[in-house]
């Protein structure tokens, strides 16, 4: 029985499982510092610190071993002894270890706030006329000011005001599928001030 996850973006959980499969743990017990920094640079920003973003938090790893070995028995072992893939996690690797090499897998951590955020903005950027007219192929007749709206820019928000709106919401949505590609062509036609 093959295990695939679906189209989403993997879990923190898959990505463990594919980080162990990728330092032999296919084959022999691998250690979790090893696990934690393969998880890492699969998924960068992922499993870092809020605070200390050059650094990997090794306890989000270990739980989501933890998950691994105990809800879906992908892997065996233990934080002593190290994890070994079972004959599910290697199955589940295999079929889904291209999707680790494609596509971009990080993100940065969020706070609740940002998170709450993040939604608000997701839901009120789509029904901005800028994204619409983006999303039905109209990308041509979007005007500046339709662009600036999509990121609450005004007259008043100028230079690196301006700017950091806008990098904040490339970096936000560039994994999302719907608004990725959309912000980053719409914030092109956001005049300079």
């Amino acid at each position: 029985m093959e295990i695939t996850v679906s189209e989403k973006v993997l879990t923190n959980q898959d990505i463990v499982v594919l980080a162990a499969y990728a330092v032999g743990g296919d084959a022999h017990y691998v250690d979790t510092e090893d696990v934690a920094i393969e998880a890492s640079k699969l998924a960068p920003g992922r499993f870092n610190w809020r605070k200390y973003k050059d650094q990997v938090n090794i306890d989000t790893v270990r739980k989501r071993l933890w998950d691994a070995a105990k809800k879906d028995g992908l892997l065996v072992g233990s934080e002593k002894q190290g994890w070994l893939l079972t004959e599910a996690g290697i199955a589940f690797a295999e079929a889904n270890a291209e999707r680790s090499q494609i596509g971009d897998l990080g993100r940065v951590r969020q706070s609740q706030r940002e998170q709450t955020w993040t939604t608000r903005e997701r839901i009120r950027m789509r029904s901005e006329v800028a994204f619409q007219k983006w999303e039905q192929g109209r990308a041509k007749e979007i005007t500046a000011v339709e662009a600036e709206r999509l990121f609450r820019i005004d007259d008043y928000v100028i230079g690196k005001a301006r700017k950091a709106r806008i990098k904040r919401a490339i970096e936000t949505f560039r994994a999302d599928a719907e608004l990725g590609a959309a912000v980053k062509d719409i914030s092109l036609l956001v005049r300079n001030r």
